[in-house]
């Protein structure tokens, strides 16, 4: 897997990232905004400047994969798909992020903080998932600890 930082804001007119012209006046807009670009085989995906997957793109297991190594993560076993698959159906249906104690009930872990085992940060489970970025969530597991999508909160 290769990783290279993409500047949008001068580098956008070349197209070399597929930016669509709603996404460049968001851009201008809000100003240069960083993304970041994973390769792995023939597969290109590109994250958003938080690490989400960008929404224009298709997510499925070889995508997951490139973005559980961009989290440091060198496998994901069936205990983790198993939670990113229950979070994307969740999201799917519910538009909202599921209570992560429901998370492991519903996967068959009976552990009330499986996703924190699994991935230590919620959030690195729901970017692997390829949702995404929630705006303003926070997530308390059991043991009082909270973790949030914007490092800056």
């Amino acid at each position: 897997m290769t990783q290279a930082k993409v500047d949008i804001f001068p580098g956008f007119l070349q197209d070399k990232i597929g930016c669509t012209l709603a996404k460049v006046r968001g851009a201008l807009k809000k100003g240069a905004a960083t993304m970041t670009t994973l390769r792995s085989g023939d597969t290109t995906i590109i994250l958003d400047e938080y690490g989400f997957l960008d929404k224009d793109q298709v997510w499925n297991k070889e995508v997951a994969m490139i973005i559980a190594e961009h989290e440091g993560f060198t496998e994901l076993n069936e205990e983790k798909m198993n939670i990113i698959n229950f979070m994307r159906k969740y999201y799917t249906e519910n538009h909202n992020f599921p209570i992560l104690a429901e998370v492991c009930k519903k996967t068959g872990d009976t552990c009330r903080d499986c996703v924190a085992r699994e991935f230590t940060d919620p959030m690195r489970a729901w970017k692997i998932a390829g949702l995404p970025k929630p705006p303003s969530i926070f997530f308390t597991t059991f043991d009082g600890k909270k973790y949030s999508p914007n490092p800056f909160y």
